[in-house]
C-alpha cells in the first residue's frame, strides 16, 4: 500500500514497527539506570527467530503453505513466554519486537519468564474450523523442538484462542508420548487451563486504573471513564470499574462508540465475544467514532482495542486526565512524548494489561504441580501481584521523577540486567 501523501496535506506520523519501537524504548530506559553497555546490546537482539513452513490441506483437497514464526528474545530469568497470533501481517520483525515487550512485561511483574512471540501469516477468517485445527497441529509439530514447558511456553493472541491452545497442546503431547499441559497456557480449564485467564488482562487493567485514580487523589465514585474496545480486555475492565463505583461514560467496538455523560449500563452491553459488533445497537444519547472516543473529556481513558491509536496527529486532542493502556502499544513513541510534555500521565501496557501473562504463570504452576486453583485464589494472587508491580513502578516514578512508562522499563531492565550480570556471559 502506498504511503505517499497528497502534496497539499501534511504527512501523517509514520508508524514505527514493533521492533524499532521496542529498541527505542530500551535505549531510553538505559539512560535512567547504570547498566553495562554490553547488556543493552545483547537485549537489542533476540536469542533466535525460528521461521517454518506450515503446509495445510484445505477442505477442498488443495494444499497451501503458510509461513510461521517463533521469536525467542531472552531467557535469562526463565523460559520464553508469549502468544501465538494468526494474522496476515505476522512477520519476523513484528514477532521479535513483541517478544522484547514480553521480556519487559515478565520482568516488571517479576515473573520467572523471558519474552517470546510467534504466529502464522494467515487470515484466520479464511480458515474453516477444521482447517484451523490442522494448521495449528502442524505448526505445533514444526515448533516442537524449540518449545516446551521449561523452554518456551506459548499462549493465545490475535486470531487464536483457548481451543487453539488445546489443539496445540494435544499435538505436542501426542508427539512426546505423554500429556504435557504446561507446554502452553490459555487452555480451557478442563484440560489444565486456569480459571480467570481470559478475564485477567481486563482485570489487571481495571486494578491499575483504580490505583492510578487513587494516586492522583480522586475517588473512584467521582471518576468518568472511556474505554475504546469492548473485547475481552475492554469489557472486563469496564465492568469491574463500574462495579467499583466508576461512571463508564463511553465504550466502543470496531463500528464506533456510544456515549452517555451520566454513565452507561455496562453490564447490559454484550462483549465482542458474546455478540460481535453489538455496541452501536445499544440505547445511548450519543454515538461517536473510534477516533472521537479517544478525545472525550474524561478522567480516565483506556485504549483497549488495537495498537497505534494515539499518535502525533491526535495526542494534542487527548482530553483525559490519565491514560491506562489496555491494548498492546496503543500509544506511539511520538504521541507519548507529546502527552508527557502536556502533563498527561500514561500508564503503560507492560504494567496495566500484564494480568494475562501473570495468570498464564499461575496456569503454568498449576500444570507443573498438578493442582488446580479456584477462581478466588487466582483473583487474590493476581491482585497481590498487580499491587506489588504497581508499587515497584510507583517507587521509581517518585524517586527518579520518571514517567510511568520510563519507570516500568527501569524496573524491568534493572531485574534483567542483574540476572545477566549474576549469570555472566559464557563462553
Amino acid at each position: 500500500m502506498s504511503t505517499q501523501q497528497p502534496e497539499d496535506t501534511e504527512p501523517e506520523e509514520q508508524l514505527d514497527s514493533a521492533l524499532v519501537t521496542a529498541r527505542r524504548q530500551l535505549e531510553r530506559a538505559a539512560t535512567h539506570i547504570d547498566v553495562d553497555d554490553g547488556v543493552i546490546e545483547r537485549l537489542k537482539h533476540p536469542t533466535r527467530v525460528e521461521q517454518v513452513s506450515v503446509p495445510l490441506e484445505r477442505d477442498d483437497g488443495s494444499v497451501e503453505v503458510f509461513t510461521g514464526y517463533r521469536a525467542q528474545h531472552d531467557d535469562v530469568r526463565g523460559p520464553y513466554k508469549g502468544g501465538l497470533r494468526y494474522h496476515p501481517e505476522v512477520n519476523a520483525d513484528e514477532c521479535t519486537g513483541l517478544s522484547m515487550w514480553m521480556t519487559w512485561k515478565c520482568a516488571v511483574m517479576d515473573l520467572p519468564f523471558g519474552g517470546g512471540k510467534g504466529g502464522i501469516s494467515v487470515d484466520p477468517k479464511s480458515l474453516s474450523n477444521d482447517e484451523k485445527e490442522r494448521l495449528t497441529r502442524r505448526f505445533a509439530e514444526e515448533l516442537r523442538y524449540v518449545i516446551g514447558p521449561t523452554t518456551d511456553v506459548p499462549a493465545p493472541d490475535m486470531g487464536t484462542d483457548a481451543q487453539t491452545m488445546a489443539w496445540f497442546m494435544d499435538a505436542y503431547s501426542m508427539q512426546q508420548g505423554e500429556t504435557i499441559p504446561g507446554v502452553v497456557t490459555g487452555k480451557p480449564p478442563v484440560i489444565g487451563g486456569s480459571y480467570g485467564r481470559e478475564e485477567a488482562p481486563g482485570r489487571s487493567t481495571a486494578i491499575i486504573a483504580r490505583e492510578a485514580v487513587d494516586y492522583y487523589e480522586k475517588e473512584l465514585e467521582d471518576v468518568t471513564v472511556a474505554v475504546q474496545g469492548f473485547g475481552s480486555v475492554g469489557a472486563n475492565a469496564a465492568r469491574l470499574l463500574e462495579s467499583w463505583g466508576a461512571d463508564v461514560v463511553a465504550v466502543s467496538d470496531v463500528n464506533g462508540a456510544i456515549y452517555d455523560p451520566d454513565g452507561l449500563d455496562i453490564e447490559s452491553i454484550p462483549t465482542h465475544e458474546e455478540e460481535p459488533e453489538a455496541v452501536l445497537e445499544q440505547d445511548a444519547p450519543e454515538t461517536l467514532s473510534n477516533e472521537e472516543i479517544l478525545e472525550l473529556d474524561v478522567d480516565v481513558l483506556i485504549p483497549a482495542a488495537i495498537g497505534n491509536v494515539i499518535t502525533a496527529d491526535n495526542a494534542d486532542d487527548i482530553a483525559a486526565d490519565v491514560v491506562i493502556e489496555g491494548a498492546n502499544g496503543p500509544t506511539t513513541f511520538a504521541a507519548d512524548t507529546i502527552l508527557e510534555e502536556r502533563g498527561v500521565p500514561v500508564v503503560p501496557d507492560i504494567l496495566a494489561n500484564a494480568g494475562g501473562v501473570t495468570v498464564s504463570y499461575f496456569e503454568w504452576l498449576q500444570d507443573i504441580n498438578r493442582r488446580k486453583w479456584s477462581l478466588e485464589e487466582v483473583n487474590e494472587e493476581l491482585e497481590s501481584k498487580m499491587l506489588d508491580a504497581w508499587n515497584d513502578v510507583r517507587t521509581e516514578v517518585e524517586e527518579k521523577d520518571l514517567s510511568w512508562r520510563d519507570a516500568a522499563y527501569v524496573v524491568a531492565l534493572s531485574r534483567i540486567a542483574e540476572a545477566k550480570a549474576t549469570r555472566g556471559l559464557w563462553p
